[in-house]
C-alpha cells in the first residue's frame, strides 16, 4: 500500500503522554472531538499535576466534547497518579529500555489502558514492533480474510502481528495507511469496492460486492 498511500518516515506524530492520552480518549470518539476535549483540558489545566489534582468534575466538563468524559476523568487521573509514583516528571521515555513484553504490561497496568492505546504508544513513539488494531485495521482484516468474522480486536492483535514481519517501520507504514484506507474507501457503510487496491485479495469483495450485492459488512 507504500505505492497508492506513499512511504511513511515513523517519526512521532506527537509526545509519548500526550499520544497516550489522546488515545485514551480517543475511545468511542471522533478524533476532532478527541482533539476538542485534550486542548480544552490543557487550557484549563496546563501541566499533568494540574490535571492529575483537579477536581474531578472540573476535568469532566473540560472533556465533555469526548464520549464517556467522567469515566475517562477519572481513568486519565488515576493514570496519571500510577506514572508519578515511578516518573515524578511523568516522562515515559524510560519505555524505550524495556522490551514489548514489558513495556506492554507496564502501560496495561493503568486504567483505561488496553491493546490498542499500548500498542499505538510503543509503535507510534519508541519503534517497538507490534501492530495496533484499531476499528478500520479490524474491518479490512476481515473483509480481506485475514481474520476470521468472530475474532475480537484483542485477538486480532496478535493474529496479525503474527503474519507480518517484526520491523517497526514497516507495521507503522501498513497500520497508518490501513487506517486512511478505512476512513476513505473501505469504510463501514457502502464501501468503495470500485476503487479499491485490495479488490483481487478481498473476500467480502468475491463473496458480496462483485455480484451486485449492495449490503453494508455485518463481519
Amino acid at each position: 500500500m507504500n505505492e497508492v498511500f506513499g512511504h511513511l518516515s515513523g517519526h512521532p506524530r506527537r509526545d509519548p503522554m500526550r499520544e497516550l492520552i489522546s488515545t485514551m480518549l480517543s475511545h468511542r470518539t471522533t478524533h476532532t472531538n478527541e482533539e476538542k476535549a485534550y486542548f480544552q483540558m490543557l487550557e484549563k489545566f496546563p501541566i499533568w499535576q494540574a490535571v492529575m489534582d483537579a477536581p474531578v468534575e472540573e476535568l469532566t466538563q473540560a472533556l465533555a466534547p469526548a464520549e464517556f468524559p467522567g469515566a475517562k476523568a477519572l481513568n486519565i487521573q488515576k493514570a496519571l497518579r500510577l506514572i508519578q509514583v515511578e516518573h515524578p516528571d511523568f516522562s515515559l521515555d524510560f519505555l524505550h529500555d524495556l522490551d514489548v513484553p514489558q513495556a506492554m504490561a507496564w502501560l496495561m497496568v493503568l486504567p483505561g489502558v488496553g491493546l490498542k492505546t499500548a500498542t499505538l504508544v510503543l509503535l507510534f513513539n519508541f519503534q517497538k514492533p507490534v501492530f495496533p488494531v484499531d476499528t478500520h485495521v479490524h474491518r479490512i482484516s476481515q473483509r480481506v480474510g485475514l481474520i476470521g468474522a468472530k475474532v475480537t480486536h484483542d485477538k486480532a492483535h496478535q493474529i496479525l502481528l503474527d503474519m507480518l514481519p517484526k520491523d517497526a517501520l514497516v507495521l507503522y507504514n501498513l497500520h497508518r495507511h490501513l487506517l486512511k484506507h478505512g476512513q476513505k474507501i473501505c469504510t463501514w457503510h457502502s464501501p468503495k469496492c470500485e476503487v479499491c487496491v485490495l479488490q483481487n485479495l478481498c473476500n467480502y469483495y468475491a463473496d458480496v460486492r462483485s455480484k451486485g450485492i449492495d449490503l453494508p459488512y455485518k463481519g
